[in-house]
């Protein structure tokens, strides 16, 4: 009995052993019910977040026409050839003859060590790419060869069941039809900058993959015409195991949205006559002289009653196809390198000049409209005038020559011959005064920073494309300010005939004398005529529009610039009223116009205008304005040619046509190229004459 009594568990024992278990068993349940009930949403989106992978499906980018429906810019497949490490074969002698076989196909070296680089730039091996596949991402795709030849493409495709781990796919790139033609304009794209990848990931895209516009009309005015181009990438759920491998897909599909597509206002033909007759005009320059002489050169064709761009070369350029795939390290360190030329800017739009003589048109039209000279009255030209340069108003000032381009002068000189003659002398006095025959100073350096403003110069104009200067009017302040010094009489006379400090954009000279040719309005300078959809159809046009008209009689606000151009993004209408602290509106007699008008008219039709039997046309009536533009760069100024009275120039012309209604004007800029009838005068000639071949062999089709 005692025995029994000793092999039996005491009861307290028992009790605290079924307490422990049940505490033990609540504890298990109440972490089950937490894990599975309070916790379950969360563990299971963590297992979800394991399971399956959201992979982005790209769209496709729109493509670009010129306003003939010509295809400027494609997307052509490039062929790549792709190993996925993880399928490949155990057998390392099955894989040798895979990786000899990719590398005889594709040029590709076998073994060889390079820098770790992204995709498809060249310089390491297949199995050194195989490798950097395998330690990154094994059971994904890994690029190898990239724009392989289509038929290479075929014959791997043909023999991938002998090949197991290798594919090969079509991804799409740009193909530029035009190339260097249009690269100015068109620009080109390249991989997402690290300092964007936050904002475009935000959009859908994907840093290693997608591509976004550089340059020009890829990527338009801060971005626009890259988020328009585009599109909006897909997205697919897979799943995938625990090493990464697909398994198959889950729920929806959001599809990719497709870009839209872009009609321009170019005429490619046209663009092609342009470049054509600059770059013959530019090598004939530069043969002549046994040097380099001129390294850039602009030409730009618009519509004066729309702003419609027709053409705009801008030389030298670069080929935008070699940037399609990826862009090639030395050859951009080659563009970058040639500073004097600057291949990768838009000369036309993003480069300041002297714009000389052809500002002397901002001179005339303040002048007769401000009632300091009238049409009919002379001032004598004798070739030189002698003024006191004076910095201020007591000061007695230092005796200054100032002479005309015609040594032995002109002779006396009215408004329209002033013009026609481009009278240095003549502009001086209207433009600075002239003891005993202008008084008051004359139109003033005030008048000339209210009246260039007016035609479009000193700011912005709101061209569709990245990049646009805003050129330079100076200013008593300006001077002060940036060069501690005050202005000076001798500034002014230099001034009016653009000299000195100004400086502009060849789209700002054509544009001025687009304004006198339609009669006072200046018109937004733009190069998108329509966005369309993938069928075709019209989605967005945007109309010709007026940002201010200085003959209508009516001064706009600074506010309203732009503002009856609904079709005119926001964007550049806030650009062009943000670049400009006033309005710069002003009110000018349709008469002065039209004495300007018929100022130019001469430039070409007076024996003695200054493009007279250089820029004239046969059959249609034009309008111009010569310009010789002083200046000295570094590379001049190394040489020794900066010299008083003899400093080197560049070459402008600027005409309209017809002159009774125009519908054509065009700049040319020849950098160091010379006088400006001579070198650009007959750039600007051909161009007009292609046009209006063009225009009559579009009107015979039509019939």
């Amino acid at each position: 009995m005692n025995e029994n009594s000793s092999l039996r568990i005491p009861a307290t024992r028992l009790r605290m052993t079924y307490l422990i278990i049940i505490v033990i068993l609540l504890i298990f349940i109440g972490r089950l019910f937490s894990l599975q009930i309070i916790q379950g949403e969360s563990y299971r989106q963590i297992a979800d977040d394991n399971r399956f992978d959201d992979v982005s499906i790209p769209a496709q980018r729109g493509v670009i026409y010129d306003r003939n429906d010509f295809q400027l810019v494609r997307n052509i497949p490039e062929y790549r050839v792709m190993v996925t490490p993880a399928l490949l074969p155990d057998s390392n002698a099955e894989k040798e003859l895979i990786y000899r076989r990719i590398s005889g196909l594709t040029g590709v070296p076998l073994d060889q060590e390079g820098p770790i680089a992204a995709p498809c730039i060249p310089g390491r091996g297949v199995l050194q790419l195989i490798n950097e596949g395998l330690t990154n991402r094994p059971f994904d795709a890994w690029p190898i060869a990239c724009d392989v030849d289509e038929t290479v493409a075929r014959v791997l495709r043909e023999e991938q069941i002998d090949l197991p781990g290798v594919s090969v796919i079509a991804v799409p790139v740009r193909d530029y039809t035009t190339g260097e033609l249009t690269a100015a304009m068109v620009g080109y794209m390249g991989p997402i900058p690290a300092g964007l990848a936050d904002y475009y990931e935000e959009l859908g895209f994907l840093k290693e993959r997608d591509k976004i516009g550089y340059a020009g009309i890829e990527v338009g005015y801060l971005g626009m015409y890259q988020e328009i181009l585009a599109g909006q990438n897909g997205l697919k759920l897979v799943e995938r195991d625990v090493a990464g491998q697909y398994l198959r897909d889950v729920g929806t599909f959001t599809q990719p949205i497709p870009g839209n597509n872009m009609r321009l206002t170019i005429d490619t033909r046209l663009q092609a006559a342009a470049e054509t007759a600059l770059r013959n005009r530019m090598d004939f320059i530069n043969r002549y002289s046994g040097e380099e002489r001129t390294p850039l050169g602009v030409v730009i064709a618009m519509n004066p009653q729309t702003g419609e761009i027709l053409a705009m070369v801008s030389l030298p350029t670069y080929e935008n196809n070699r940037f399609a795939r990826f862009i090639p390290q030395d050859y951009y360190q080659q563009l970058e390198d040639d500073t004097r030329g600057s291949p990768l800017t838009n000369h036309a739009i993003a480069s300041e000049f002297p714009p000389g003589s052809t500002f002397k048109m901002v001179t005339a039209v303040g002048a007769l409209n401000e009632e300091v000279i009238t049409p009919d009255r002379k001032l004598f030209d004798p070739g030189k005038i002698t003024i006191e340069n004076k910095y201020f108003p007591q000061d007695p000032g230092k005796a200054k020559d100032f002479i005309c381009w015609k040594r032995e002068g002109h002779g006396d000189v009215d408004f329209v011959h002033g013009i026609a003659w481009s009278c240095n002398v003549y502009f001086y006095k209207i433009g600075g005064g002239y003891p005993g025959e202008i008084e008051d100073g004359g139109l003033g350096v005030t008048g000339i920073n209210t009246y260039a403003p007016a035609l479009g110069y000193g700011a912005p104009l709101g061209i569709d494309l990245p990049g646009e200067e805003d050129g330079l009017i100076p200013d008593e302040d300006w001077k002060r300010i940036n060069l501690g010094e005050n202005w000076s009489t001798g500034d002014t006379y230099n001034t009016v005939v653009g000299q000195g400090f100004v400086a502009a954009t060849p789209l700002q000279v054509l544009t001025s004398i687009a304004t006198i040719a339609n009669g006072g309005r200046v018109m937004w300078p733009h190069i998108i005529q329509e966005v369309l959809d993938g069928e075709g159809n019209i989605i967005q046009r945007y109309e010709p529009c007026v940002l201010w008209d200085i003959g209508d009689g009516v001064l706009t606000p600074l506010e309203e610039i732009g503002a009856n151009c609904p079709t005119m993004p926001a964007e550049l209408r806030e650009f062009v009223q943000n670049s400009r602290s006033e309005s710069p509106d002003v009110l000018v007699d349709p008469a002065v116009i039209e004495l300007a008008q018929a100022g130019m008219h001469l430039v070409v039709t007076d024996p003695d205008g200054t493009a007279y039997g250089r820029a004239d046309l046969e059959t249609i009536s034009s309008a111009g304005k010569t310009g010789t533009g002083e200046f000295c760069d570094q590379v001049v100024y190394q040489q020794g040619l900066c010299k008083p009275g003899e400093w080197p120039t560049h070459s402008w012309y600027v005409a309209y046509a017809p002159f009774e209604n125009p519908e054509i004007a065009v700049v040319a800029f020849v950098y160091y190229g010379g006088e400006g009838a001579i070198t650009s005068g007959p750039i600007v000639r051909q161009v007009l004459e292609a046009y209006f071949e063009i225009k009559s062999i579009d009107a015979a089709r039509a019939q």
